[in-house]
């Protein structure tokens, strides 16, 4: 190698160190470069209280699996979308409002927000982790990873006190229904917000009743929900039912029935739906950058003695009346993955 030749080498190798320096430097800082996905090939994980972003992913990926896919900012529910746009009438729930809009007005009159916080909408770049309930998270000291994430999302009555040190303390939203709602809103997180998924017309009612104080109805319950839940209406949200006819029909691939329909049905079978972990990760991929899962996955149908949750002891018996096809959503996580639209959130330590 002849002297000008060295020399530019050398000068190249300090230019790319110093833009390497600026980018770790300004994640350490809080900020997200929109070319920071230059380092990826280097370094991945976190960065100081930070996890490096490649912008842009999940749009990229998602594509591959989700049809007519498109990414949003828009992921809750609000007036607007209901009383003055027709084209959103035309499904009833769980997969539009059509025949419910008065009982949505009543919610959203008292839960008016829609928004995220703005720390998080002004990001260029945002890592989300969705974090399930199962048994895979006992032990696993993922705790801290987890809370690196821009975005933190919890699935249904999952506790967090007590098993911080492998399923963190920081979470964003909470995807609930009615019968999954025995969780405390006052242990988490004051900035957290808490969404609903309707599945149904009572679910609605309930909600409604909860935040009017109005006479409890128990009818159309699987389970009796909560009758007092002590919770912050500016920290309600509805999820927008785009994103459960994103996950039935071009992830399931399952033709959507509205519960009217359903009722009426001749045989008996149930219809399955999807869980509230395939529906939170399906809203992730239209939101988020880069989207990681930790604590999916069931045990196998033979392991009757391993728990599913980590924090009870019911076992894989337990699903066997389930509306969820655990297998298919099993195969659909194993593809988004293959193709690197979601990542499993390991640690390396």
């Amino acid at each position: 190698m002849n002297g000008k030749v060295f020399k530019a080498f050398k000068s190249l190798m300090q230019a790319l160190f110093i833009i390497i320096t600026i980018i770790v430097a300004s994640e350490l800082v809080g900020l997200h470069h929109p070319w920071a996905s230059l380092t990826n090939a280097w370094i991945s994980g976190p960065v100081g209280t930070r996890w490096l972003c490649q912008v842009g992913h999940a749009k990229e990926k998602a594509p591959l699996v989700i049809e007519d896919y498109r990414s949003t900012n828009e992921l809750f529910v609000k007036l607007f979308d209901y009383f003055w746009n027709p084209a959103q009438e035309l499904w009833s729930l769980p997969y539009g409002f059509k025949g419910s809009e008065l009982l949505l007005a009543k919610v959203l009159a008292q839960a008016v927000d829609h928004r995220l916080p703005d720390d998080i909408q002004k990001l260029s770049c945002r890592t989300c982790v969705v974090v399930g309930n199962g048994n895979t998270l006992r032990n696993s000291s993922l705790g801290k990873l987890i809370n690196q994430h821009d975005i933190v999302i919890r699935l249904n009555d999952a506790p967090v006190k007590g098993y911080e040190q492998d399923v963190g303390n920081k979470t964003t939203m909470r995807l609930f229904y009615p019968e999954s709602a025995f969780f405390d809103p006052e242990e988490e997180d004051p900035d957290t917000l808490l969404v609903l998924i309707p599945f149904k017309p009572d679910d609605l009612r309930w909600l409604k009743e909860l935040l009017y104080n109005d006479k409890r109805i128990m009818k159309g319950f699987w389970k009796i929900p909560p009758l007092l839940w002590n919770v912050d209406p500016t920290k309600l949200r509805i999820l927008h039912p785009y994103f459960l006819n994103e996950t039935t029909v071009k992830l399931l691939k399952i033709t959507p029935v509205p519960l009217a329909h359903q009722l009426k049905l001749k045989n008996k079978e149930k219809p399955t739906h999807p869980t509230t972990g395939l529906i939170a990760i399906t809203m992730a991929l239209h939101y988020c950058d880069m989207v990681y899962v930790a604590g999916f996955g069931y045990p196998g149908l033979n392991d009757t003695q391993v728990p599913i949750h980590y924090y009870e002891t019911r076992t894989i018996k337990s699903m066997e009346d389930s509306e969820h096809n655990i297998t298919r959503e099993g195969d659909i996580l194993k593809q988004l993955a293959d193709i690197g639209a979601i990542n499993y959130l390991k640690n390396i330590s």
